[in-house]
Formats: C-alpha cells, sequence, structure tokens
C-alpha cells in the first residue's frame, strides 16, 4: 500500500504512477508494454468482480443445507435475490452501504474468531502448523497433488486485490488499522479453528467452517455470514467503479454515467452502467454453476492473475519511484512472485472447469480498451491533420489580410469550442466559419486534459493563454479519480480575465461521423467496434456538464 498514486490505488493508478516517468524517459516501448500488462490486470479485476459476489453470498446462504439438507434448494434462489437488491442499493453509495454493514461486518469478525478460538482451546496442537517444516513435507510427500491443491486453497488469500483498488474509498489507514487489530486476527484463529476441528473429527470436512458452531447457532451465523458476504462483494464492485473511472480518464474507455455519492470522499462513486453489468453477470454465473464449489473452479484464476500483476509493476514502482537497487527489489518482489505464480499455476488447470469466464470477461474488456484507446489515437491524429495552426488563422483575421472577402462578422459574446490538447486551430472552428461565416466577439480554446495523478487542485486546475483578436486557450487538467466540468473551468477562467458570462455563451461541441472504410492501421471489425462505443458513448454534455441549451453541434464525416 505504499505503492499509491497520492493515496489511489489499483493496478491502473500503478500504471498511470509508472508513466510519469516513463514519459520523462521517453521509453515508448516500456510504456507500451507496462499499459498492456496493467489492462490485462484492470480486465481481470472485473472478472474477479463478477465472480466474488457470487461465490461469497452463495457460499454464505449454503449453509442451509448444514442445518436441513432440505433446504439446499434454496440457496440459489436466495442469493439471487439477494446479489439483485444488493446491486439495486449501490446508488445509495459506499458510504450510506458502509454505515449500514459496517457495525455488522465488525460482528461477524469477533464471531468467528471467538468459534475458531474455542476449537483451538480444544486442539491447541493445531497451533503446531504455524511452523513452515509441515508444508514443506506435505509438498514433499505429495508432489503435483500439493500443487493442485493450491487451486483449491486459493480462496484464503483473496481479498486483497478489492482492498488495494479501495485504497481512495477508505483511506490506506484505515484498512491498516481493520487488517492487523481485527480482519487478520480473526481469520487466523478461524483457520486454525477449523483445522483444528479436523483432528479430532475428520467428518467436519464437509463444512469445517459451519461445523464449528453449535447447531442452535447455525441459524444465526448462516444470516451474519450472507450480510458478511455482502459487504465482501461491496469492496469488489466499488473496486470496478474506480477502475471504471480511471479507464474513463486514462482514455481506455468511453465516456459513462459517474455519479458522486459523497461529498467528503471523492473516491466514493456510482456508475450505473458499470452497476448493471456486474450484477447480470453475477446472476449468470450463479444460474450456470448453481454452487460455491463449482465456482470455486472460475475464481482463482482471475484473483491469481491479478496478484502476479500487481507485483510485477509493484517492481517497477520499486525500480524507478523508490530508487532502489535490483538486488534489494528482488529481496521484495520475488517472494511474492514464487506465491503468486505458485496459485496461478495450479488455478491454469482449473481453465475447463469454469476458469474460461473470468478469462473471456477478461479478454473481451481488453480488446474494448485497447480498442478505444488505439481508436481515439487515430481520430485525433485525423482531427490534427484536418485542422490549420492557430497563428494562420489568426493572421488571416487581421487587417493585413489582404482577402477581405474571408474577414468574418464579430457578434456579441463568447463562443467556446471544445478541443484537444493540440495547438492547431480545431476542426468544428473551421467548420463553424466555413458554415456560418461569422465569429463570437471572444472566443474560447478550450482542452481538458487528464494528468497521471489522481486529483488536480483547484489551484492547479487551468492555464490561460492570450492571442490577439480576442482569442483564449484555456487548458484544464483533471486527475484520473476527478469528473470534468466546464462550466466549473470557465468560471476559474473568469478570474484571469477571460470574459464568458453563462447567458452569452455558446459552446461548439464536434461530432464525427465516421466511416471504417480507410487506410488507418487498425483491423476492420475494430474500427466497427470503436464506431459502436462512440456512439453509445455519454454525451459530452452530459459528461462535462456543459448546459445542454448552450450547446452547437457541427458533424464531419471522415474515413477512418
Amino acid at each position: 500500500m505504499r505503492a499509491d498514486n497520492h493515496g489511489e490505488g489499483g493496478i491502473l493508478a500503478l500504471v498511470a504512477l509508472i508513466a510519469q516517468r516513463l514519459n520523462r524517459d521517453a521509453d515508448r516501448r516500456a510504456k507500451v508494454t507496462i499499459t498492456a500488462i496493467g489492462l490485462i490486470g484492470a480486465a481481470l479485476l472485473y472478472g474477479d468482480g463478477i465472480i466474488t459476489p457470487a461465490i461469497s453470498v452463495l457460499g454464505a446462504t449454503e449453509g442451509l443445507g448444514v442445518v436441513e439438507p432440505l433446504l439446499a434448494r434454496l440457496a440459489v434462489p436466495l442469493t439471487l435475490i439477494i446479489i439483485f437488491t444488493l446491486f439495486f442499493f449501490q446508488k445509495w453509495g459506499t458510504g450510506k452501504v458502509g454505515r449500514v454493514f459496517g457495525p455488522i461486518t465488525l460482528l461477524w469478525f469477533i464471531v468467528i474468531g471467538l468459534l475458531g478460538a474455542a476449537e483451538i482451546g480444544k486442539e491447541p496442537r493445531i497451533l503446531l502448523a504455524i511452523n513452515p517444516w509441515y508444508a514443506l513435507d506435505f509438498f514433499a510427500l505429495h508432489g503435483v497433488h500439493s500443487f493442485v491443491i493450491l487451486g483449491a486453497v486459493v480462496l484464503v488469500v483473496t481479498g486483497a486485490e478489492a482492498l488495494y483498488a479501495d485504497m481512495g474509498h477508505f483511506g490506506k489507514r484505515a484498512i491498516r488499522i481493520a487488517w492487523f487489530s481485527i480482519v487478520f486476527p480473526a481469520l487466523i484463529l478461524n483457520y486454525f479453528g477449523q483445522g483444528g476441528l479436523l483432528l479430532h473429527d475428520p467428518t467436519a470436512a464437509s463444512n469445517p467452517f459451519y461445523l464449528l458452531a453449535p447447531r442452535p447457532m447455525l441459524y444465526p451465523l448462516i444470516t451474519l455470514a450472507t450480510l458478511a458476504a455482502i459487504i465482501a462483494s461491496q469492496a469488489l464492485i466499488s473496486g470496478a467503479f474506480s477502475i471504471t473511472q480511471q479507464c474513463v480518464q486514462l482514455g481506455y474507455s468511453p465516456r459513462v454515467t459517474i455519479i458522486h455519492t459523497s461529498k467528503q470522499e471523492a473516491g466514493q462513486i456510482y456508475i450505473p452502467e458499470v452497476n448493471s453489468a456486474l450484477m447480470i453477470g453475477c446472476l449468470l454465473v450463479v444460474l450456470y454453476f448453481r454452487s460455491s464449489d463449482a465456482l470455486g473452479a472460475a475464481y482463482g484464476i482471475a484473483v491469481t492473475g491479478t496478484f502476479l500483476i500487481t507485483t510485477a509493476l509493484i517492481y517497477t514502482v520499486a525500480r524507478t519511484w523508490w530508487g532502489w537497487s535490483r538486488a534489494r527489489t528482488a529481496l521484495l518482489v520475488v517472494p511474492f512472485f514464487i506465491i503468486d505464480g505458485s496459485f496461478f499455476g495450479a488455478n491454469i488447470l482449473k481453465v475447463k472447469d469454469g476458469g474460461w469466464v473470468p478469462l473471456t470477461v477478461a479478454l473481451v474488456l481488453f480488446i474494448l480498451m485497447t480498442t478505444w484507446q488505439r481508436g481515439r489515437l487515430i481520430v485525433r491524429g485525423l482531427l490534427r491533420d484536418a485542422s490549420i495552426p492557430l497563428d494562420v488563422l489568426l493572421n488571416d483575421l487581421g487587417d493585413q489580410n489582404p482577402d477581405k472577402r474571408f474577414k468574418p462578422v464579430r457578434v456579441p459574446g463568447t463562443a467556446v469550442f471544445l478541443t484537444s490538447e493540440s495547438k492547431d486551430a480545431p476542426l468544428v472552428l473551421l467548420h463553424h466559419l466555413k458554415h456560418n461565416k461569422v465569429l463570437h466577439e471572444h472566443v474560447v480554446l478550450l482542452s481538458v486534459v487528464s494528468a497521471p495523478v489522481p486529483e488536480v487542485p483547484t489551484t492547479e486546475r487551468i492555464e490561460v493563454t492570450t492571442f490577439p483578436h480576442n482569442f483564449t486557450r484555456v487548458k484544464a487538467k483533471y486527475g484520473f479519480m476527478q469528473t470534468p466540468n466546464v462550466p466549473e473551468v470557465l468560471s476559474l477562467s473568469t478570474e484571469r480575465g477571460v470574459i464568458a458570462k453563462p447567458t452569452e455563451t455558446t459552446y461548439y461541441l464536434g461530432r464525427e461521423n465516421l466511416i471504417p472504410t480507410g487506410t488507418k492501421p487498425l483491423a476492420r471489425w475494430r474500427k466497427r467496434l470503436f464506431i459502436f462505443m462512440q456512439r453509445n458513448s455519454r454525451p459530452a454534455t452530459e459528461f462535462f456538464g456543459i448546459p445542454p441549451n448552450r450547446v452547437v453541434e457541427l458533424g464531419a464525416q471522415m474515413e477512418f
């Protein structure tokens, strides 16, 4: 958790952190490689986000079968209802969900810790298992089979990837305090307690967790386990929201609806499109697998793949940001690589039994993200090629221009043209001049740029450059955990002398009609996919907070 980007964690935060140093070194090949690895990890996290709520809730409701075998058939219907309810209430925000379930989760860890401690009291010799010799002896005795067993016990190490991705939601201090004071001790006690139970009752292997509890406690424990599964799922859902916002701002995803659910915590957001997609995915995998044992086969690959990629990126951060030597970095990273690689290798064996699900989800999302990133760069290049240098346009507007026929009439008000970071005159401005033959008295060329940091302070938000003929370029910087707001940018700009009264300002946006018949180096099917994503992305007016009644859109047809 020391490898954070201004308080934000997760794979894409690491990628952005590394990119800041790689940009300085101008190492393009390394940057492309790191970005690709990060996108694969982010895609795997979405697969994790689909399976985690399903397996967590299904595993909890299966406790009904321990109490009464006839009730086992209720596990799947109850799971479907609970998952639907969980996603339905996401719109209320992480903070409100946490206030409701936080005390329940605390009670959950206390209870499972006490249940384990009671069993340890009956079988204290289980504490000898802390000795790593038993693990080495087990591997030596069972050989390849012990490697396969790693795939069966991977659930005991999962969840850390969600905590890291959620660092911006809760803060590293809160996570560390909760982990070391409550969660880790409770888990250790419970796992050792289950081992103690198996030492004197091997038949309890059917469900050692629930069989730790006295029979009268089973129904309350099932209820508590279900509620705890819900909040555990919340961590992955929140992580998926954070990753998506980062993807949008870093240029790996089309614009989506981002709703801030907290005035105090900027990282607490809700994204309806992602919420609906995750809900549908969770419901489908529950209906397909129908048991937590079957889902376990699908679960490990996404999680251990995320672990492995995070470890690789941590190595790069240690070398580029912390200035560690190769030897010192190896001392940190190699043990994690051995553990993560072993778990990942063991879970690869489960591809045909369900591991194909998160891999398929990850592959589809990786294709979508890379297609959007590549297509976006191509379109920006097309727009740049169709533009002209701003100084040429300004020269044409000057009195020294002998061709007075093309000098537009200036009308009162302010025109804001949204453009890329390019220093040329944007295509939408040229189209406006070509078709309308007029120009507002004040012209603002506005560029919204994503900075490779979570948040950009308001005091550093804008850069203003003035030109002749009342032209102004405003460059607004936003972090990848912030949502751009154009009216806010103009309000800040007026403090720097820019004239842009809300009632006298018109916003001009370009809308490109792309035709996939061009010669650009992108497969035809990916061009069509990019066009589909572009048409279904959130409108710029909504995403940038632009008043819709002050907007004029000008279209341009381009071969892509």
